[in-house]
Formats: C-alpha cells, structure tokens, sequence
C-alpha cells in the first residue's frame, strides 16, 4: 500500500533568513581540541556557521575529520575549548537535546534488517520520544512530510536494503529533516555516487540552505565545496586548521599542501557564466612510470 502524499501542517518549514540580517551563528567551534583518552587528534579548531549557510570540512585521510564530527554531534566530549549550539555550551547540553538541534546525515549505508523507507525516516523522530515509547501518529505525519519534501514518497513502501545509492542518501536526509533539527551534519553524503547522484545530493543540499537550515559537511572533493559551500575549514594536519570563505581560504597552494598534488583553481566557462574548478597537473614522473609499465608488459616470457 503506497502512501498518500499530502501536505500537512505536522513539520513546520524552516524559515530562511531574511536578507541583511545579522545572523547569530548555529554551530561555534572555539578553539576546540577533539581526540581520545586525553590525546588530541585535532587542535585549534575555529570555525561558526550561520542559518543558510553551508560550511565543507576538507582534508585528506587520516586528520581526524571524524573524530571532530563526534565531538560536534556530544559522542565524545571536548579536549578543550568549546562547542557552542545556539549560543549554548554543548558540554551543558544532553544528547536528547543535541539531537533535537542537529541532524546526523552518515553515508549512504546498508542496514541489517530489511526496514522499509518509512520506518527509517520515522527513525529521526526517536529523540522526541520517551524512552520505550512507541513514535505517534504525529510521528509518522512528520516522516511523510519529509518524504514529501524531498520528493521521494514514492518510495515509502519499498525496503530501504533495495533501493539504489542515491535514493538511499535521499531517505538518510529524509530521516535528519524528521528530527525537525535546524543544523544538519553530514558525513560525505556524496561517497559511493555516481555522477549524476552527486550533483543531486549537493543540488539538494544548497536547497536545504535555501531553506533556512544550517550545513556541516565532508567531502574529499575540493570542486564539490566551490559547487555548494559559503565557507570551508581545511584541514592539513592535527595542528594547522584553516577556515573561511571558499574563495579566501581554497586556494593553489592551500590544496596542494592538503593533498600533496600541483593544481591549478581556475575559473571555467559554463552557460552564461562560469565555474570554479580544481585542475590538477600530471605528478612528475608519471611518463616515465608508464613507459616503464608498457616495457614492463611487453617483455616475453
């Protein structure tokens, strides 16, 4: 039995902001130290994000982008500094209430039970509700609502575990807008996607900012935070944490020092206007590693 899209006055819409006003900021990290067991991962974490505004977290493997995101989320707690939701001290906060402000978008995944796309929307309501309670009615209006919001009602009924990547992506943001939360952090929520998927998801997420929500993501992409971000934090290392604008802080020599590679941010005609791209150079040495493969392969035995 499919479900009725409709409209309901169940989840109100997140209002933008309105033009020229003086936003206070949703998301604060001050001086924030994040890691394990009292040894930092990642130090001198600056950055705030405001209503509309979408924020990328850049850098290569292994800086401790994750580790940030559990102490932004309350999973682990600050090594100092502090957190701030809402002006609030997110160490004062309990994860109910964290969950009630912010929304966890993970990649795209495969759960072990086969729940269809409703139930695991409906899953974002679990914060609203007591503790061996079952979600309401109204739950459900608000899961349908955001189902309906994204455009993806029509897949309501089917199991989650059968449907593509990218409609999976879909229903994980589907599920973060039922928290009703007004900050939404998401991790790569472009891994695994194909081309065309990936333009979705990031189409989706400027319209979320549109919107009035607030937007915290990774990416491994650079061209993704020119296509989508008003700001970004780069990582290059546990210690050297840069942030800003896009176009101030994303810049040649920034990008090669995050990923080791010569590149060149360009500017490249597009329609009626133009992109920012990040254009990387050939690696030195790579000719002659490829005449040393085709020897390699042409040897007999």
């Amino acid at each position: 039995m499919g479900v009725v899209q409709h409209k309901s006055d169940a989840q109100p819409k997140p209002r933008a902001p309105h033009e020229g006003a003086v936003q206070e900021p949703r998301l604060q990290a001050l001086d924030l130290a994040c890691g394990y067991d009292g040894a930092p991962v990642i130090e001198q974490v600056n950055f705030s994000l405001a209503p509309g505004e979408v924020c990328c977290i850049l850098g290569p493997n292994g800086v401790g982008k994750t580790t940030l995101f559990k102490t932004l989320l309350g999973v682990l707690p600050a090594l100092g500094g502090q957190v701030l939701i809402d002006g609030q001290d997110a160490a004062q906060m309990s994860r109910q209430h964290i969950a009630r402000k912010v929304g966890y978008v993970p990649q795209a995944h495969t759960p072990p039970f086969p729940f269809t796309v409703l139930d695991v929307v409906e899953m974002g309501r679990t914060s609203h509700v007591d503790v061996f309670q079952a979600p309401s009615a109204h739950d459900r209006d608000i899961a349908i609502e955001a189902l309906n919001t994204l455009g993806i009602a029509h897949l309501a009924e089917r199991l989650y575990t059968q449907i593509s990547g990218g409609e999976r992506q879909m229903v994980l943001i589907a599920r973060a807008l039922a928290q009703q939360a007004s900050l939404l952090i998401m991790d790569e929520p472009t891994a695994s996607l194909d081309f065309g998927n990936q333009l979705d998801v990031l189409s989706y997420v400027r319209q979320l900012a549109r919107a009035g929500l607030s937007v915290l993501m990774t990416t491994h992409t650079p061209d993704h935070v020119f296509m989508c971000a008003d700001s970004v934090v780069a990582v290059k290392d546990s210690r050297d944490v840069v942030s800003g604008k896009v176009d101030d802080v994303l810049t040649d020599a920034v990008v090669e020092e995050l990923y080791g590679v010569r590149v060149r941010v360009t500017d490249v005609p597009a329609g009626k206007g133009s992109v920012r791209m990040v254009v990387p150079e050939l690696r030195k040495g790579e000719n002659r590693r490829a005449q040393a493969i085709r020897d390699f392969l042409q040897r007999g035995d």
